[in-house]
């Protein structure tokens, strides 16, 4: 499905010609590529993450850049789990998991600050909690 968006266009066409994410990057920090199905359409969507990785499994985090409402994508990993992720070269099939608040999802929080540490401040500029989904093996 085509992006609406145009940046992200412009990454995922740049991932496509090389096939390798490391050409990509937000602000900076590597990410990793998305594939999941769209919670209304069923269709593929693709979407460049931040890359926070341990052990072989990925987080996926609802920031938004600290807007009230969810991406869109939150409401596609809630209705299909399922995804490919794309980290550098590599493709890693992998089941999303909410993580409720809790020793796990504080772990996983310290990853992703470290990783990317606007996080703490788009945090700090929403009431609501920031979803964050690991995606492991099944």
């Amino acid at each position: 499905m085509p992006e609406r968006s145009e940046w992200v266009a412009r990454q995922l066409a740049a991932v496509d010609a090389a096939r390798d994410t490391s050409v990509a990057t937000i602000q900076g920090r590597p990410i990793v590529v998305v594939t999941m199905r769209g919670a209304r359409t069923g269709l593929l969507r693709r979407v460049p993450l931040m890359r926070v990785e341990h052990r072989g499994s990925y987080l996926a985090v609802a920031s938004k850049g600290g807007a009230p409402e969810h991406p869109v994508w939150f409401h596609n990993l809630r209705a299909h789990g399922d995804v490919l992720v794309q980290d550098g070269t590599e493709q890693h099939v992998r089941h999303a998991r909410l993580l409720d608040r809790g020793p796990e999802r504080d772990a996983w929080w310290e990853r992703a600050v470290e990783a990317f540490p606007p996080y703490a401040d788009y945090q700090r500029s929403t009431e609501r909690l920031i979803p964050v989904f690991v995606l492991e093996q099944a």
